[in-house]
Order: structure tokens, then C-alpha cells, then sequence
């Protein structure tokens, strides 16, 4: 696309960014050097920072985009004052917007925010000019969140909301704490900037520096170091692969605030029917993964057919090994629930279980020796 060919600038959108990254850069410790800021400064940044980005991760991203798990009307307005917190518009138009990047992901002419377009375009490029006017005409793709009173009230009334949150709050703890400025620079601007640039990491930086252990049929990367930036969003590749998890971080060691946020919720009962993916579904994506790049490497190799063989072979008996395994773990999980006059059944299959787990596991660390050869 040429320069002339350029969609017009939105000069609010530049204004905004531009201001606040240097009222953030130059400004604010410009005033931390001359009057200093106190402990009650850093912690209401940190405090005001992690509402806002959970309001996105959880609230924006994986209940309203994603509708990864149920919420309680009132976790929902915190969300929405959050969203409006956060100044990265209503919750309506940004779930528009990334139900469109799940469904055409690295389309140049579709994604809005297409990481094939380079960094500077998925990361902020994309909001500077008018590249999609066209789409926010009815939000045809949000039908759903139409019904959702919250989300049309925080829609409608999103400037005053916006203007609240960013304003009102700050304005608020300065009165508190006697420091009007020193509130205004750190809870408003330091803090916008900081949720603002770690959010954009997951639509630039997340599709482009980390592994691809469950496909590479996009560019969403898996990155611990991203994780802890972007609270738990950082497990992008396995978001993109299983949009519908309530998870990205699937594992108790990966970093993800958010995933404990909703589930901690659960308990309360603020949140309910959290979406989880089978295992088997997750393993199979990753040793197809698996497969996929090591083929791909020793296709270079001089007996390539004979490896490609053997490699195809190790694989249709995991997938096999695999199916057996999960379908009597179904098995005892069921027996488990059945009457007295069936625990015998229940003993038999437990041990079947156990024997079947065994050779799962010797089959799949089979499997994992054999890839590793030609990762």
C-alpha cells in the first residue's frame, strides 16, 4: 500500500498515545525527582495497573470475547469499569474486533490487527488510522453481548465512563492523600501507558517471539516472559488453538493470573461453568505439532523416507495408545459413580487402567526420545 493509498489518520487515537507515552517517559519522573513519590503512589499503581489489565484479560478477553466461562452480574460491572479504565474502548467494540483476528488470524486484509503486517501495525499501527470503518456498523458478530445489559450500558455510556475511571479515581487519591498531581501522573498516566503497551504485547509481541508446541498454522507463540507482562496471556499459541479454554496457561507452573482470578472466583460463586479442554485433545495437538517439525527436519536427511516411516509409525501407535488410555479413564471415572454391587467392575478396571497408563506413558516418552532427534 502506498503513502497515498494510506487510510486517514485518527488524531485522537495519536493524540492520546502520543501524549501520555510522554507524560509517562519524561514528566512523571521529572516530578518523582523534584518531589518524590511515596509507597501509597507505587501501590496504587500496581493496585489500579492490575485491575485494569485483569478487566481486559478476564473480563474483555475470555468472558465476552470468548464466553470461556460464566459471570456473575456483578464481577461483570467491575469488569466494564475496569474495561473503561483500561481506555482501550468499550468492551462491545474490542470483542468485535478480536472475534475478527480468531476468525481470519494473519489475514492481512481481514485480521484488524494481522502480526504478517509487522510490529508496529499489531501492535499500535492498526488503531492509528481508519483501516476498518466499515466494521463497527451493527457488531453483527457480538449478537450475543447485545443481550448482555452490561455490556450495552458500558457501551453507551463509555466516554463518561472513560473520563470517571481515568479522571475521577486519581483525582480521587489525590484528595486522599494530598498529592493531587503526583496521583494524576502515576494512577493516570504512568498507569494508561504501562496497560496499554502489555496488553498490545499479545497482538504484536505474542505472535512473534516464543515456541509453537500445539500448531503453527498462525503466528501465536507460547512465552513464559510475555506471561508474566501480560497476566497469563502470554500462552498464546495454545489460546489460539483452544480459543474456548478459560485457561492459557494450562499448567499449575505457568503463570496466569487470570485463570486463577476466575477460577478463585468459582469458589465464590461469582463465576460457573468455566470451559475446560479435554486432555486428550491437547496431547494430540501437540504430538501432531511434534510430528509436523520433525518431519519437516529430517526431510533434509539422506534417508528422509526411511525416517518419515518410522516417525509415522512411532505416532499412529501413540494416537492409538493414546485413545485406549483416555476412553477407560472415562471408563473407571464413570464406574466410580455406580452402585455397591459394582465396585468388583469398578477393581477390574482399575487396574486395566493402571496397566493401560503404564504403557501410555512408556509409549509417549517413546514418542518424545524420537521427535527430540530431529527437533
Amino acid at each position: 500500500m502506498s503513502v497515498k493509498e494510506k487510510p486517514p489518520l485518527i488524531w485522537l487515537n495519536v493524540t492520546l498515545f502520543l501524549s501520555s507515552f510522554i507524560v509517562a517517559v519524561f514528566v512523571a519522573p521529572w516530578y518523582g525527582f523534584e518531589f518524590g513519590y511515596e509507597a501509597e503512589h507505587w501501590l496504587w499503581l500496581l493496585i489500579t495497573f492490575s485491575f485494569c489489565n485483569l478487566s481486559i484479560t478476564a473480563g474483555y478477553h475470555r468472558l465476552w470475547s470468548h464466553k470461556t466461562y460464566d459471570a456473575h452480574w456483578s464481577l461483570r460491572l467491575l469488569f466494564a469499569l475496569g474495561g473503561a479504565f483500561a481506555l482501550q474502548n468499550s468492551a462491545l467494540h474490542w470483542s468485535s474486533d478480536h472475534r475478527v483476528h480468531h476468525k481470519h488470524v494473519d489475514n492481512n486484509d481481514k485480521d484488524p490487527y494481522s502480526a504478517k503486517r509487522g510490529f508496529w501495525f499489531s501492535h499500535i499501527g492498526w488503531m492509528l488510522r481508519h483501516y476498518n470503518p466499515a466494521t463497527y456498523s451493527d457488531y453483527g458478530n457480538c449478537r450475543d453481548l447485545q443481550k448482555d445489559k452490561i455490556v450495552m450500558w458500558q457501551h453507551k455510556h463509555y466516554l463518561l465512563l472513560a473520563i470517571l475511571m481515568n479522571i475521577g479515581v486519581p483525582l480521587l487519591l489525590g484528595v486522599i492523600y494530598q498529592d493531587i498531581w503526583g496521583m494524576l501522573l502515576m494512577v493516570c498516566v504512568v498507569r494508561l501507558v504501562l496497560s496499554h503497551h502489555s496488553t498490545f504485547f499479545i497482538n504484536s509481541l505474542a505472535h512473534i517471539w516464543g515456541s509453537q508446541p500445539y500448531t503453527d498454522k498462525n503466528t501465536a507463540r507460547d512465552n513464559a516472559v510475555l506471561a508474566v507482562f501480560t497476566f497469563g496471556e502470554g500462552y498464546h499459541n495454545y489460546h489460539h488453538i483452544f480459543e474456548n479454554d478459560y485457561r492459557n496457561g494450562i499448567h499449575w507452573w505457568q503463570y496466569d493470573p487470570t485463570k486463577w482470578l476466575i477460577k478463585s472466583c468459582s469458589w465464590l460463586g461469582l463465576t460457573k461453568k468455566l470451559r475446560v479442554t479435554p486432555k486428550m485433545k491437547i496431547e494430540k495437538a501437540m504430538a501432531k505439532q511434534a510430528l509436523a517439525k520433525a518431519s519437516q527436519n529430517v526431510s533434509k536427511l539422506p534417508n528422509a523416507s526411511l525416517l518419515n516411516e518410522t516417525l509415522n509409525k512411532e505416532f499412529d501407535v501413540l494416537m492409538s495408545k493414546m485413545s485406549d488410555y483416555y476412553e477407560l479413564k472415562k471408563e473407571v471415572l464413570e464406574s466410580k459413580k455406580s452402585d455397591l454391587a459394582k465396585k468388583y467392575e469398578h477393581s477390574v478396571l482399575k487396574v486395566r487402567y493402571q496397566q493401560m497408563k503404564q504403557d501410555f506413558k512408556a509409549q509417549r516418552r517413546s514418542w518424545e526420545l524420537l521427535v527430540a532427534r530431529y527437533a
